[in-house]
């Protein structure tokens, strides 16, 4: 019950992580099943029908399920502690976040056991998506679980600017928050003006689907290439949502484990911000083939070069704090110091797709899977790595095993690198995307078995990591405040785990990497801008889990109302949309009992700090 009602950003952050290692899961097995099917030519692994559903499903769980949580899950845990605060602005909207985030996620993945499980692609492109081509619930399922997953990442977004904007420790101005605090708000930013706009796509399709509507429908005058548009306004600034976390984390792992504040701080700033703004230009860029015209593609294809300079200015900047540094070869430090150039391949991949006239022959082959896999994997996964590694202790009083995680790294990376690398050039080779099989001696046969080899090693090094959890899983929580012992920021001043109230006093900040300065002075704890007094927090709820399960009710009511059952009283309760009104009134009526119950929350007095001791 405990975990069911929480409000404490931690636990919520920790369900982020269950959740998101829970889908990265499923994610994994269905890539895996994708590659076992690609291992050799004319292959009967899975039909053509089964291998649509695990392409649109692999590809839509690691986006919005896989990374996405385990991206809140550290802006969670981590980003409150980073700017002194006690928790975050709306712990109550922070748990709703979540739960409607997971049954999102449950009811989008429940299509695997119904039976009817979307197939349209990950990006679901009309008319491919419409009635006509996909007449089963699958894309249903995708509709109305990615509007009420991206519900919870949408409150999420808005949370945390709200955080970072109101409740950062006296002294801690805009420009002396850390990196990873200051990706974590531009991400947030982006969230707030993108996930809109593929909620209304969703909802058009939905209608379109459900209701007859004609947004989509061409004979009736709808436009196909409207969700194109629609879809890639909120694609592109999705992949800088998810890119942007893994900056900030490498930022904060690269300067720690080098033992040097990092290089040229605000040009780094400016880059997040730059990278932020241009991400809404270049969504045309997915569109090269769709006949624009010369005059967007050019603008497009320019834009999209653009956005490689402040990416460069951030290499260089990771690789300028390693120079004349004291580097420690920590595990997490291991996957930072790998991104750089797996992360610079696929941002130059990048700048070869943003030339029109060469996507028109890349486009829709293997080279365009290798690149977004370059920088989703081999960027954001790897930064994953690197931040779980070097937080663990923070977030569960543990360390990871090193020994055990440096192996995990050297199976990830190289399995990667196997799987990934070789796809550019099947893809030059002209082995298209999204097909079941391929024909004999046309150059694939080799490149497919060494990419199949690549991605079971990518899975046995995250069953490893897994083990390692399990096994750390088993030590006593006995770590200090500053476990790596070279912290720099305001989350390694306080005991791991982080009691619940984060800190006894709100610490004064007098510069950038605030813990750094005063260790420097000789200084064995942060100087205090408050004296020592009770301390508010907020009381548990068990509202935000309700609602998301009327929310979860509803989605299933709207998308079976016109199925019929052969049963009377079922196809009485759907058909007049009764389960859809019941679930919608759950989330009403929780939304109802919010709004006049007033409640205050509770204080922990200082002579209780004393006792609790460290009690999470």
């Amino acid at each position: 019950m405990d975990w069911l009602t929480t409000v404490d950003h931690k636990k919520i952050g920790i369900l982020y992580l269950l959740a998101g290692a829970l889908f990265f899961g499923i994610g994994g097995i269905e890539a895996i099943l994708i590659r076992i099917q690609l291992i050799k030519p004319m292959n009967d692994f899975v039909d053509a029908q089964t291998f649509n559903e695990l392409i649109t499903m692999h590809g839509t769980t690691m986006i919005f399920l896989g990374a996405m949580p385990i991206i809140l899950a550290l802006m969670n845990v981590i980003v409150p502690l980073q700017i002194g605060a006690r928790d975050v602005a709306f712990p109550f909207l922070n748990a709703l976040g979540f739960w409607t985030f997971f049954f999102g996620g449950i009811l989008l993945n429940l299509s695997w056991l119904i039976g009817s499980v979307p197939d349209a692609g990950w990006t679901s492109y009309l008319p491919l998506a419409s009635v006509d081509y996909s007449n089963s619930h699958g894309v249903d399922f995708y509709t109305i679980g990615l509007q009420i997953s991206g519900l919870g990442t949408l409150i999420g977004g808005i949370n945390f600017l709200a955080t970072i904007i109101n409740m950062r420790a006296p002294g801690m101005s805009f420009m002396r928050m850390p990196m990873f605090t200051w990706a974590s708000f531009i991400t947030s930013a982006l969230i707030l003006f993108a996930f809109p706009a593929v909620t209304v796509g969703l909802i058009l399709l939905m209608f379109d689907r459900l209701f007859g509507g004609n947004f989509f429908y061409v004979p009736n005058g709808g436009n196909v290439v409207l969700w194109q548009h629609i879809f890639w306004i909120f694609g592109h600034p999705e992949v800088y949502i998810l890119i942007l976390p893994a900056f900030g984390i490498i930022s904060d792992v690269v300067s720690t484990f080098s033992r040097k504040r990092l290089f040229g701080y605000s040009s780094m700033v400016f880059a997040t911000v730059l990278i932020g703004f241009l991400g809404f230009m270049v969504w045309a860029h997915h569109m090269f083939a769709v006949g624009l015209g010369p005059v967007a593609n050019a603008l497009f294809s320019i834009a999209t070069m653009l956005i490689a300079v402040p990416t460069g200015i951030k290499i260089f900047n990771w690789l300028f704090t390693m120079w004349g540094g004291s580097i420690q070869f920590t595990a997490a430090n291991m996957y930072a110091i790998s991104f750089i150039p797996t992360f610079v391949m696929g941002g130059v991949t990048g700048v070869m797709l943003a030339s029109a006239p060469a996507d028109f022959q890349f486009h829709d082959t293997y080279f365009v899977v290798a690149h977004f896999h370059y920088t989703i994997v081999g960027g954001l996964v790897l930064g994953l790595f690197a931040g779980l590694h070097y937080w663990w202790p923070k977030m569960f009083g543990r360390m990871l095993n090193e020994p055990l995680g440096k192996v995990t790294f050297w199976l990830f990376w190289i399995g990667f690198q196997l799987t990934f690398f070789i796809q550019h050039f099947l893809g030059l080779l002209g082995m298209q995307r999204r097909v079941f099989t391929y024909l004999p001696n046309q150059g694939f046969d080799k490149m497919n078995l060494v990419s199949t080899i690549g991605a079971i090693m990518m899975g046995v090094g995250v069953i490893l990591f897994l083990v390692n959890v399990v096994i750390t899983s088993t030590k006593p929580k006995n770590l200090g405040n500053d476990p790596w012992g070279d912290g720099r920021t305001l989350e390694w001043t306080i005991p791991s785990p982080v009691p619940e109230y984060n800190f006894k006093q709100t610490p004064l900040v007098r510069g950038y990497d605030a813990w750094w300065k005063e260790k420097m002075e000789g200084n064995t704890e942060m100087p205090a801008a408050e004296p020592l007094g009770s301390i508010h927090m907020p009381s548990p709820s068990i509202l935000p889990f309700m609602m998301s399960v009327g929310l979860f009710v509803a989605g299933f009511g709207f998308m079976f109302a016109k199925d019929d059952f052969g049963n009377t009283a079922l196809n009485f309760l759907f058909g007049n949309h009764l389960i859809a009104a019941f679930g919608l009134l759950i989330t009403f009526g929780c939304m109802f009992l919010r709004s006049v119950k007033d409640d205050h929350g509770y204080h922990i007095e200082p002579e209780e700090l004393e006792q609790k001791g460290v009690k999470a």
